[in-house]
């Protein structure tokens, strides 16, 4: 599905679950997101749900050869199949970089629309006792975007998600995985991601957490390992919404230095 297509979905989606307000008396769960961090949830949505995750957000990068700054739109939109697996369509959006030569000072803006990912995720496990909440995402990202943003050829990714309820109002997150990507060349080659959190909710309605993660584990060759660590807050509007606040600081110089993000989700 092209990405410019997609966009205006997610966008008639959201209007349509804002005007939707809650869900049945019958449903009483709470809302559970994927985001503001990088390891997910291993909940579903539940069947015949509609959840939108959307947000606005802004990264800088500053190195020796280049300053630049991205502001993008990511978006995840899932499909409730049923009562253990949903459907997920995914994208960064739209994407407006501004960068500045160093140390020329030469100026100048590029923007343009991300690839579209497909996936799906399956709830294997609730909690049983020291056994984890498990769920696993099978995703595949797809050449869709805009030419100076499309990546080469279909790139799959597995990932197994792990959460522990601990207590006090606290939870643990892992989340392993591996990826495929090629090169300019057309060359494939595969990469690593790990990323644990730890939450804390505040009263009924707010959480907080902070993050390790490396959303690529790859030899120098491939773009080597990007690291960080991030923190943020979500606040639930009600059952079916909720808003969050992130803040992502890059730990080597491979990664964005500075990450902010504000996201909404809405769910039907």
């Amino acid at each position: 599905m092209p990405v410019l297509r997609f966009s205006f979905i997610s966008l008639a989606v959201l209007c349509s679950l804002a005007a939707s307000g809650a869900a049945s008396a019958a449903d009483d769960d709470a809302i559970v997101t994927d985001r503001p961090g990088v390891a997910e949830s291993s909940k579903v949505v539940g069947k015949g749900r509609l959840q939108l995750e959307t947000s606005a957000a802004w990264e800088r990068q500053r190195d020796d050869d280049r300053h630049s700054r991205t502001l993008t739109t990511p978006t995840l939109l899932r499909v409730g199949l049923g009562d253990t697996t949903e459907l997920r369509v995914e994208t960064d959006g739209r994407s407006i970089a501004h960068e500045v030569e160093q140390p020329e000072g030469a100026r100048s803006v590029g923007a343009g629309w991300a690839d579209t990912e497909l996936g799906l995720k399956w709830h294997v496990a609730d909690q049983q006792g020291a056994s984890p909440s498990l769920g696993v995402l099978l995703h595949a990202i797809l050449p869709s975007g805009s030419h100076d943003l499309r990546g080469h050829g279909t790139r799959p990714s597995l990932r197994l998600s792990a959460e522990w309820d601990l207590p006090g109002g606290y939870a643990f997150g892992l989340m392993p995985g591996i990826a495929s990507d090629s090169d300019d060349l057309g060359a494939r080659y595969g990469y690593g991601i790990l990323a644990a959190n730890l939450g804390k909710d505040f009263g009924e309605h707010a959480h907080g957490f902070v993050e390790l993660a490396a959303p690529q584990i790859a030899r120098a060759a491939h773009g080597g390992t990007q690291l960080l660590v991030d923190t943020g807050v979500t606040y639930q509007l009600s059952k079916d919404s909720q808003v969050d606040f992130a803040v992502t600081h890059g730990l080597n110089h491979r990664t964005p230095d500075l990450g902010l993000a504000f996201g909404v989700s809405l769910r039907r």
